[in-house]
């Protein structure tokens, strides 16, 4: 399985979309953020999305 990784961060907010490239299913999280460290909601928001997929975000690809 391969997966691809959209992420749009904003103001208050991150919003992440994982994508399995070989079903086309898409997982999507939004996670809070502060404009100042929004790593942290990026961060938060791929574990999320991995864990609704059931996989581990090791699994998701560079």
């Amino acid at each position: 399985m391969r997966y691809r990784l959209g992420v749009d961060v904003g103001g208050t907010f991150t919003d992440i979309l994982l994508i399995d490239e070989d079903t086309g299913r898409t997982y999507r999280a939004k996670t809070p953020s502060t404009p100042h460290d929004q790593s942290i909601g990026v961060l938060a928001g791929m574990r999320k999305a991995a864990a609704e997929a059931g996989i581990s975000p090791g699994e998701i690809g560079q």
